[in-house]
This record gives C-alpha cells, sequence and structure tokens, in this order.
C-alpha cells in the first residue's frame, strides 16, 4: 500500500465526524480521488461485496457517502458528485439502487427547491442503465404530502435534508404513496425553463433536470418502459378525471432544446418508442384525431411526432411549392436562419426512427405523404458524416421503392436492410456514464 493510500484510508473515518467542517474538509480531499481514472479509487471499492441471496452489502465508505448527500451544501455537493463518479462501477450502481436510497434520489430530485437536484439526477441516469433499477423505477412510489403553497403543488417526503428543508408551515394531511415517474416528467418539463431565467426567485425550480432525459432513454429500452410512454394518462397526475394523453408528447418539445443532454435523451426515447410497431399511428397520427395502441381500446389524442422528428433534420432550403403543400405545417416556410441538430449522433439517431417507422406500410405511406423524402434529400445533400449519409440513403431506398402485394402487409415481418440493425439506445451508449 501506497504513502498516498494510505493517507486516504485515514482520512475515511472523519467522514462520520460529528463536526460538520470535519466532514467537509475530510470529502473534499477524497473526492479528487472518486473519478475512473485514479489510480486510489480502490479505496472507496474495498469490501463492496455482491451477489447471491443477500444482494450487494456496503462498505462503510459508500454508506457514508450515501448519509453525506443529506448533509449541508458544501458536504452534500462533495457526496453527490463522488457517487456520480463512483457510479460506474456495478457494485456501487446496485448499492445507490438500493430502495430507501433510491427513494430519496428520486424525492429529492421532485422538490423544487433541491439545490443539488442535476448531481442526483447525474445519479439516476447513471444506475438507470442499469434493467434492474431501470424497472423498480418504472413502478416505483413516493410519500406526497399536498402542499398549496409550493409550485408543485406537493411536498415529497422522503427529500428533506441539509439542502431541501421541510415547508414551514408543515404540511397537514395523510401522506399518499404516488408513482414517481409522471411527477419526474412533469418536473423535467418545469426544469427546462430554469436555464432562461436570470432572476433565481422566479425560477419555477433550482435544478435543469436535463440529465433526467437519459434516465427515460434508459426506462425505454424495455418494454414495459415504452408502454408507459406510449399508454394514455390524465394530463394531471393529481386529477381523477380529466384530458388524457399520451406521456410521450410531453416531451417532444424538447428536440430543439439548447442543451444537447436534454436533445440527445429525448431522441433517444423516440427511437425506442417507435421499436413498437403497434404505436406507429398513435406517434404519428395529428392531435387532432383520436387514436389508441393496440391491444388496449383506449384512446387519446395522436401524439404528432413527426414535426419535431423533422425539424432538427431540417434546414433554411426552399422547396417548391408542391413539396411544401406536403410538410407538416411547422416545416413550411422556414427561415433562412434554420440550423440542422449539430450533434451527429442525434441527427442518426432520428434517421433510424424514421426507419423504424418505415417498417410498417401505414407508416411508410404516410412518411410519402408529409414530405418526409424532400426533407431527407436536402440532409443527404448538406451532409458531411458518413455513417448518417448511408442511413438516409437507406431511408431513401424505403420511400421510393415499389410497393409489392407482399410488402404492403403490415403483419409480415419487414427488415429495414441487410447490416441496418438498429438497437436500442440509452442515450448516447458511448457515454453513458457521466462523471463530474
Amino acid at each position: 500500500m501506497s504513502n498516498q493510500e494510505q493517507l486516504l484510508r485515514e482520512l475515511l473515518p472523519f467522514l462520520r465526524d460529528r463536526n460538520p467542517q470535519v466532514r467537509q474538509v475530510a470529502l473534499s480531499n477524497l473526492l479528487g480521488h472518486t473519478p475512473k481514472d485514479s489510480p486510489h479509487r480502490n479505496v472507496f471499492l474495498a469490501g463492496l461485496r455482491g451477489g447471491g441471496l443477500q444482494g450487494v452489502q456496503d462498505n462503510e465508505v459508500i454508506r457514508d457517502l450515501k448519509i453525506l448527500c443529506r448533509d449541508q451544501l458544501a458536504t452534500a455537493h462533495d457526496a453527490f458528485r463522488a457517487l456520480v463518479n463512483l457510479s460506474d462501477n456495478s457494485l456501487v450502481s446496485s448499492s445507490l439502487s438500493e430502495k430507501s436510497f433510491l427513494n430519496f434520489l428520486v424525492s429529492y430530485i421532485l422538490h423544487p427547491q433541491a439545490t443539488l437536484a442535476d448531481l442526483a439526477s447525474m445519479i439516476l441516469s447513471n444506475i438507470t442503465s442499469t434493467p434492474s433499477t431501470a424497472a423498480t423505477l418504472l413502478s416505483m412510489k413516493v410519500s406526497i404530502l399536498p402542499d398549496p403553497n409550493s409550485s408543485t403543488s406537493y411536498y415529497p417526503v422522503n427529500s428533506r435534508s441539509g439542502t431541501c428543508s421541510a415547508p414551514v408551515p408543515y404540511p397537514s394531511g395523510d401522506a399518499q404513496e404516488v408513482l414517481a415517474l409522471p411527477l419526474l416528467l412533469e418536473a423535467f418539463v418545469q426544469g427546462a425553463a430554469v436555464d432562461g431565467q436570470g432572476d433565481p426567485s422566479k425560477r419555477p425550480r433550482k435544478a435543469s433536470l436535463h440529465f433526467l432525459s437519459s434516465v427515460f432513454a434508459n426506462i425505454s429500452i424495455a418494454p414495459p418502459g415504452r408502454i408507459f410512454f406510449l399508454t394514455p394518462r390524465l394530463s394531471d397526475p393529481f386529477e381523477s378525471k380529466g384530458v388524457l394523453e399520451y406521456p410521450l408528447v410531453k416531451l417532444l418539445v424538447f428536440t430543439e432544446h439548447k442543451d444537447t443532454i436534454r436533445r440527445g435523451g429525448i431522441a433517444s426515447v423516440m427511437k425506442n418508442c417507435a421499436f413498437r410497431k403497434e404505436a406507429h399511428k398513435a406517434m404519428l397520427s395529428p392531435d387532432t384525431e383520436q387514436v389508441a395502441v393496440p391491444p388496449s381500446d383506449v384512446k387519446a389524442p395522436g401524439i404528432n411526432l413527426l414535426p419535431y422528428l423533422l425539424l432538427p433534420l431540417a434546414g433554411p432550403e426552399e422547396f417548391d411549392l408542391d413539396a411544401q403543400e406536403l410538410l407538416p405545417d411547422a416545416l413550411q416556410f422556414l427561415p433562412a436562419t434554420k440550423k440542422r441538430e449539430p450533434d451527429t449522433v442525434i441527427r442518426l439517431t432520428h434517421i433510424e426512427t424514421l426507419l423504424l417507422f418505415c417498417t410498417t406500410f401505414w407508416g411508410r405511406e404516410y412518411l410519402r405523404a408529409h414530405g418526409v423524402y424532400e426533407v431527407i434529400r436536402a440532409l443527404h445533400e448538406n451532409e458531411r458524416e458518413d455513417e448518417v449519409i448511408e442511413h438516409v440513403e437507406r431511408l431513401v431506398n424505403y420511400l421510393k421503392r415499389d410497393e409489392t402485394e407482399h410488402t404492403r402487409k403490415d403483419g409480415e415481418e419487414h427488415h429495414v436492410e441487410d447490416g441496418a440493425k438498429i438497437e436500442a439506445v440509452n442515450d448516447d451508449e458511448d457515454d453513458m456514464i457521466v462523471e463530474v
């Protein structure tokens, strides 16, 4: 054991010191050794055990860091950052997925005054890349109290910590157990407004929560997650009656958001949902039509996904009048300043989503009738990345080919093409573990 590692081990007991300043100083000296490439990172991992009927057993360091996430601001900030960095380790990730800590993480993110909710969202993004954790979050319930003084109208009980104090006066009434995922969707929508508001007092939340888009992408990899986004629910999670909508609708507006993480996560959710062929009609139909996703017969307004899928791929090109009339309204007469999605991975993800819609005859016909070829042709003329170009050409082949009696049968399997396998994605699979 090196002298440096010995010194770090001697700091570990101070994470439990009664003096908050001692805890903060100890943790600030340990934090720099948590990233993946740190030579002394094993200090935090020694003693972690997993497998068997007992599941993962924490070591003292991970247990202390989980507790310190509830400490005062400086200490909690470093504890969250340390766990973001360490959560690429499978045993640490499993430990952070333990039910009580996962419930705290989600409750903390839901609280609009949670100062460190962006770091908590990064941890949630990292650990939901594990299918079992994503499945747990899908069915998780959190305890809330009605709070008319809150911007969210509720107080998540398990969010209480040094950086997220309980409201005064404390809400009265009995706590309710409600599904967490619809509340996370609402929080994500509210978080989009944070970056654009300079006055902190006018912000609906203290955190932008962009990394929740990666959480939603992770959840939508598996069929149960796709079912959540493609099952009509009440638009207000606290109402017992009202307008039904598909949860996916809440996410579409962010395909052109200025934050790359948010855009990329939403692109992945859209692509993952497109693997469910039965949902193609609901996903593409306009919101003026009531559509169900078989085998369910519950109808809701169409998701109207196509404009949000094409806008990032569209540039400032002008089309002739016949082509203009085919395009969705949002794509007609775009300004000369219109720019395409700058991120190659996101552009590719959108093209792959269009390819997935081409696996049904109804989907191909809808794309043809709504000007997709015109937008894709202009993209092809300006694209510089070989992989995107290759996928665009496959898409063009689908849109321009003649249909036969066989290809018109949606009950048949229609593959994209040999060598064009499309896989469900987390967000960016090469970069799904976040370090800070």
